[in-house]
């Protein structure tokens, strides 16, 4: 029996590509039994076939440009993380 950790990684990786039979078994017996891996799988179906049909409302596309760090506030975050790396 597979654990949900696996079950998720296995669902999410059915996503980009098919599964070999044996893991695909797997997970069927898994989401038949575990209604949380179930929930997830249809959530994942369900973000997966909103952005097929809305491409157009990806974010990026028809909204602004979210906005970014100063040249200076970048240089004084790297800074920091300098000074917490000599410590």
């Amino acid at each position: 029996m597979l654990s949900c950790r696996e079950a998720v990684r296995l669902i999410s990786e059915g996503m980009d590509r098919p599964l070999p039979v044996w893991k695909r078994i797997g997970l069927r017996v898994h989401v038949l039994i575990c209604t949380l891996c179930e929930r997830y799988r249809r959530q994942l179906l369900f973000i997966r076939n909103a952005v097929r049909r809305h491409p157009d409302k990806l974010e990026g596309q028809d909204q602004p440009a979210a906005p970014s760090l100063s040249p200076e506030a970048r240089e004084r975050l790297k800074q920091a993380l300098r000074q917490q790396q000599k410590h």
